[in-house]
């Protein structure tokens, strides 16, 4: 009825009324961002303190339990948080994938992670995780060594320390580049900011699509997951370390 009016009133066609249709949608939640840039800050920082090196490894090592934190609290997230943010609402399988390599996507792939995002989403979290965890496994045989480096052979530790310098670091480099590729492409080549979501949460479309909820409420068990996963952490790591 409303859609009718408003056709009428401005004399436009049903193809045309669509274009002027615009519907203002949250889709990424508050604690979904702030888990977002937080992880590119804690990114920046290990990149940083690696490169410098000596004292700033103490450094290193914080903004990598923060990773591991913030890797925990988004896989509680993944299940419990807005409905753009669940991996059930992203995840999909090769199929899905082809489809939208072929240009017959689903309509919502246009809201939240598509399928190439969402594959770049597992992959990031993959390889930051198995980062982290060579971290905790490496020695530098100078000044600084993992807490689990006492807990594993020497040759888990040689490996371990190879591949989170040798390979991960650029593996993930890797990632990131082709993460802001895609930024800049879908910016400049199909006039869409990925940021701008990002910072505000909302996203507008020209079609329906559910908002993720985004109340005082969520962000509060949003906090407490987070303090929960940092807890445990820290918990661990003041134990191995002790």
């Amino acid at each position: 009825m409303g859609g009718e009016v408003y056709e009428k009133s401005f004399n436009l066609s049903p193809a045309s009324f669509k274009e002027v249709i615009a519907l203002l949608v949250r889709v990424w939640d508050a604690p979904t961002r702030l888990f977002h840039w937080a992880l590119a800050a804690c990114f920046v920082g290990l990149i940083v303190t690696s490169q410098m090196g000596g004292g700033a490894m103490v450094w290193h090592f914080q903004f990598g339990y923060g990773v591991l934190t913030l890797l925990l609290f988004r896989m509680v997230w993944g299940l419990l948080g807005g409905h753009w943010s669940r991996f059930s609402t992203f995840l999909v399988g090769p199929r899905e994938v082809w489809r939208y390599l072929r240009g017959k996507g689903l309509q919502h792939h246009d809201v939240g992670h598509n399928p190439l995002g969402a594959l770049s989403v597992v992959a990031m979290l993959v390889f930051l995780a198995l980062q982290v965890t060579t971290g905790l496994m490496s020695d530098d045989e100078i000044a600084n060594a993992g807490p689990l480096t006492r807990f594993v052979s020497s040759a888990w530790v040689s490996n371990a320390t190879y591949y989170h310098k040798a390979i991960g670091k650029l593996v993930l480099l890797g990632l990131v580049t082709l993460h802001v590729s895609a930024i800049v492409y879908y910016f400049f080549g199909k006039q869409e900011n990925l940021i701008q979501p990002m910072i505000t949460g909302d996203k507008t479309l020209d079609f329906a699509a559910p908002s993720a909820r985004d109340s005082g409420s969520e962000r509060k068990l949003a906090a407490v997951i987070f303090l929960v996963c940092m807890g445990l952490v820290s918990g661990t790591v003041i134990g191995l370390v002790g």
